[in-house]
């Protein structure tokens, strides 16, 4: 269980730093952050939470 927790947070966080540094524009602010938080979100709920963490922050944006 904790083996499959470190697997899906590394790849998550990994998602995130793809994210933040290719696929958004530079001048956007739509960046999440590589804290504790998303490394906990990431592991709990997959690639799901690093959607969800792009959802929060757009819809912390509106």
């Amino acid at each position: 269980m904790a083996v499959n927790f470190m697997i899906r947070a590394v790849i998550g966080m990994a998602l995130i730093f793809f994210i933040n540094q290719y696929v958004i524009p530079p001048e956007s602010s739509i960046n999440v952050g590589l804290n504790a938080v998303s490394f906990l979100t990431s592991g709990m709920l997959g690639i799901p939470g690093v959607g969800l963490l792009y959802g929060i922050v757009c819809y912390q944006i509106l």
